[in-house]
């Protein structure tokens, strides 16, 4: 699987999700301009997950919260520090470098930084939710200390779209809950639901969303290798 091949809805690996950035290990939830001017972010809504990532305005906004100081000595727990935006030799974290680029595209001074969004389902299985547009970014208190927050919206400008015939593009413009594409998964078992394929899945809508098909309920949902995937696309007029 390749950079250009990534499609909102794509279900991937670690590896792969490696692969498709550029073979760059993502040990971390924030990449800021990790490769080719692109920004990256993990996210996961997931019970237990270590941070509080949420979807509003019907899957078309990402609220995605930035990230702890590292443990060490000095912080045993971070959860009971501020999230800071610049390291002890003032160098900036990721929330800085974030926060910065959002404060810019607030004041006209740049176009919003696109940041590629993986979400994380289940152990070792990621679904690429997309291209986003940063456009905000805030600090707020949380359990007694200072976390960032950073807005960003969901856009229909991605590479793979771009690169496909005008007749086969689909409208993207809201996510599939997390909920439901757990329920999706465990009903189909992790595999095609037309041959039983368990490589190059995809979150499939049975009736597109472009004809009224809702993307916030797991029966108008499925899983779909990549040739079915792609079969029904080119009958989509």
């Amino acid at each position: 699987m390749g950079l250009s091949e990534a499609k909102p809805g794509d279900i991937v690996s670690y590896l792969e999700m490696c692969q498709l950035e550029g073979g760059n290990s993502l040990q971390r939830g924030m990449n800021f301009r990790l490769r080719a001017g692109m920004s990256v972010i993990l996210m996961s809504q997931r019970p237990g997950a270590p941070y509080e990532d949420r979807v509003e305005d019907e899957g078309r906004t990402l609220i995605y919260e930035g990230h702890d100081v590292p443990k060490c000595d000095e912080v045993p727990v971070p959860k009971s520090f501020d999230q800071q935006t610049q390291t002890a030799t003032g160098k900036l974290t990721q929330n800085g470098l974030f926060s910065r680029a959002a404060q810019r595209f607030r004041d006209n001074q740049q176009e919003p930084e696109l940041v590629r969004v993986y979400e994380k389902i289940k152990q070792s299985i990621w679904v690429y939710n997309g291209l986003f547009k940063l456009v905000d970014a805030w600090a707020e208190q949380s359990n007694g200390r200072n976390v960032f927050k950073f807005k960003l919206k969901l856009t229909d400008d991605d590479f793979a779209l771009r690169k496909q015939r005008p007749k086969t593009r689909l409208p993207h413009d809201r996510l599939i809950p997390s909920s439901v594409k757990l329920e999706v998964w465990k009903r189909d078992q992790g595999r095609c639901v037309k041959c039983g394929s368990e490589k190059n899945l995809h979150f499939d809508h049975v009736i597109p969303y472009s004809r009224g098909g809702s993307s916030l309920v797991a029966d108008n949902i499925q899983l779909l290798c990549a040739k079915h995937n792609l079969s029904k696309r080119d009958k989509i007029q």
